[in-house]
């Protein structure tokens, strides 16, 4: 009897841990949790502090403006507008944001990565490459072109990217599944560190020439 009571106990603790490690954001007990800011002297854990269900009000549900163009005015050609907790306080442990991306011609989204999201694209105007790039051994590149109204999904945490390869501007909607999945620039991670990472060990890493390393280091 013993056996199977501690059978029973073990298989549910471990349908728990499995629940938890299989979950992002964690799961909403309420219909609202509005995100305040943080009061004097708390102890910050997970996601924000929220509002009085009471007090809630539409604006706390609501952003404006993802009709406007970002400006792609820049190095890569590229804007990304974020609609995520604090942009709608509203948001908060519904685990669910959204972006706007604007592609100037042959602009690019870097390689990136998002440690605590999934994300699917949708092109609203122009053509894009994209694609993701498994991991380790494998490092398969999972990649398309895709046209107006094409929707393309990048798995959480693998490194992806979006080029412009139309001559006219390109437009995405994006959805992540966190309220706050983050973003990790591959080359500003490495190469813009602070502190920098050592030139000597990015030059053995990247198989590169020391002086190259530096110079990428200086760029960012």
């Amino acid at each position: 009897m013993k056996k199977g009571v501690s059978f029973l106990v073990a298989v549910a603790l471990m349908a728990l841990a499995s629940s938890l490690a299989a979950a992002f954001d964690p799961s909403p007990l309420q219909d609202t949790c509005v995100a305040i800011p943080e009061p004097k002297n708390a102890v910050f854990v997970n996601g924000k502090f929220c509002k009085n269900p009471n007090l809630t009000v539409a604006e706390d549900f609501f952003f404006q403006g993802l009709n406007i163009p970002g400006n792609t005015a820049n190095l890569v050609g590229s804007n990304v507008t974020t609609v995520n907790v604090d942009a709608i306080p509203g948001l908060n442990t519904l685990g669910i944001s959204l972006v706007r991306i604007d592609y100037a011609p042959y602009g690019q989204n870097p390689p990136h990565t998002h440690p605590r999201a999934t994300e699917i694209l949708t092109v609203l105007e122009g053509t894009l490459l994209v694609g993701f790039v498994t991991s380790n051994p494998q490092n398969r590149l999972i990649s398309k072109v895709l046209n107006k109204g094409d929707v393309f999904v990048f798995p959480i945490g693998l490194i992806h990217f979006q080029f412009n390869i139309g001559h006219i501007n390109a437009v995405a909607i994006a959805g992540l599944n966190s309220q706050n999945p983050g973003v990790i620039t591959i080359a500003n991670a490495v190469f813009g560190s602070n502190p920098p990472i050592n030139p000597d060990f990015l030059a053995r890493a990247f198989q590169l020439d020391k002086k190259v390393v530096k110079y990428l280091q200086a760029r960012f």
